[in-house]
């Protein structure tokens, strides 16, 4: 293949101040003419400028007083801020970051209402706004890192409008946004599913354990709902006396400590990176956003046990405390988070239970008279979970299982998905790969 232009759909470096060198940007001695001869996918693209193409507007305030809750979301530079009730723009748009989160690019199907802290798409001139969604992402590290000339940077349109790009046929619009939109498509489907599923496993586990819904039934001579029959005959139809109350008769009051072990991360600072492998540093930060994309580095000489692999069970225990089935890929373990695991019970079991108990740490950690709440091993001992006896936990894992695995398979395919897709988008963007072969890799995976 040809060599391809550098900069097809992106922003060239005249009459553009970057904070950074960017490789993939045009030479401008370059003709456009030269770029079709040696790229066949930049036929029919024209030399224009931004805006000539999609003409920004700055966003509009909301006032405290005039706020009013409503199913219209408003878009501020951060993303979804609240939601209103009347909307101020048409729906599908494109919104970008103006203050505050500078160079964030958002796209949203309904109508909306965009925030002052934002620029808003307020004319397609007829290109395709999906299109126009990926172009802007595309250029997103361009457009946070200009210098705009202030301390606290405020992009506004004109220092967008006038950057010169090289622009694709409505067709070949349609055609990109089509590709990275149905990669796109799928993680939100994805996401939707897990959403689905473990609120089904959440229900499940209330009905069970908190509401004891089986044991009543059958206390009432009824057939437990939702259940088979072999699962059903397995849950008792009586309660007994504990420390916690009245509870199925046959089942143990244990500490969470005690179906579970609570492994403390290390200080990976004294691991630092070398010339050999590395690893990610997965701290709370990493643990909220899902994913290792620009964590610290260290090296690989640790216990294999501080090792992070997906679907594994961590919980931050400090600061802001969350519970979740990590997907974000291979990292190690730093301090103030705990690798949770058991050689006695399943995952779902001690990742549910941990999450039962969440909001009470939470409320612990916030009493906490320091700037970083946390909660001590000994509110893991004093948290109780009740362990119903080997056969029905057999029965319950036959259900719970396949969906807790199915959360993390979903997980780890739209971390691959995300990856093609931030792979394919400036590639496409800039004409190096053909749609053909863009087509080739979704398929692949999909």
């Amino acid at each position: 293949m040809s060599k391809s232009p550098k900069n097809v759909g992106r922003v060239s470096t005249r009459q553009t101040t970057l904070a950074h060198s960017d490789v993939g940007l045009r030479p401008s001695a370059m003709s456009l003419s030269n770029h079709e001869v040696a790229n066949p996918t930049c036929q029919n693209w024209i030399e224009t400028t931004i805006g000539d193409q999609a003409t920004l507007q700055r966003g509009i305030d909301i006032t405290k007083v005039a706020q009013r809750d409503g199913k219209v979301p408003v878009i501020s530079s951060g993303g979804i801020s609240s939601y209103h009730d009347t909307a101020a723009a048409k729906g599908p748009g494109v919104v970008l970051g103006r203050k505050g989160v500078v160079g964030s690019v958002y796209y949203i199907e309904q109508d909306y209402w965009p925030h002052d802290t934002s620029l808003w798409v307020k004319d397609f001139h007829g290109n395709h706004p999906r299109f126009v969604y990926y172009f802007f992402k595309s250029i997103a590290r361009q457009i946070a890192g200009m210098d705009v000339g202030s301390a606290n940077p405020t992009l506004n349109r004109n220092h967008v409008h006038p950057m010169p790009i090289i622009w694709p046929s409505h067709p070949e619009q349609k055609t990109i946004a089509h590709i990275l939109g149905t990669l796109d498509d799928k993680i939100e489907l994805n996401r939707r599913m897990n959403a689905t599923l473990e609120a089904m496993a959440r229900a499940l586990f209330q009905s069970w354990f908190v509401d004891f819904d089986p044991v009543r039934a059958k206390l009432d001579g009824r057939n437990p709902a939702g259940l088979d029959a072999a699962t059903a005959a397995l849950f008792p139809a009586h309660f007994q006396e504990s420390p916690l109350g009245h509870i199925p008769q046959g089942w143990e009051v244990r500490s969470l400590d005690q179906v579970a072990a609570y492994l403390n991360g290390l200080a990976l600072q004294k691991y630092p990176p070398g010339d050999g492998a590395t690893l990610p540093v997965i701290k709370i930060a990493q643990l909220r956003k899902g994913d290792s994309e620009g964590a610290d580095r260290c090296n690989t000489d640790l216990a294999s046990q501080y090792i992070v692999e997906d679907g594994d069970v961590l919980f931050s225990w400090s600061g802001s405390l969350e519970v979740e089935l990590w997907c974000g890929g291979r990292g190690a373990l730093n301090q103030h988070l705990f690798k949770v695991t058991s050689s006695d019970f399943p995952k779902w079991f001690y990742y549910l239970w941990t999450l039962y108990h969440l909001d009470e740490f939470r409320l612990i950690a916030a009493d906490k008279a320091t700037t970083m709440g946390h909660i001590q091993r000994g509110h893991l001992t004093a948290a109780k979970v009740l362990v119903p006896p080997s056969m029905l936990m057999e029965s319950m894992s036959r259900i719970m299982t396949p969906l807790i695995d199915q959360i993390i398979a979903n997980r780890a395919q739209s971390r691959t998905l995300a990856t093609i897709r931030d792979a394919l988008l400036p590639k496409l963007l800039s004409g190096e790969l053909s749609v053909v072969q863009a087509v080739s890799a979704q398929e692949a995976v999909i």
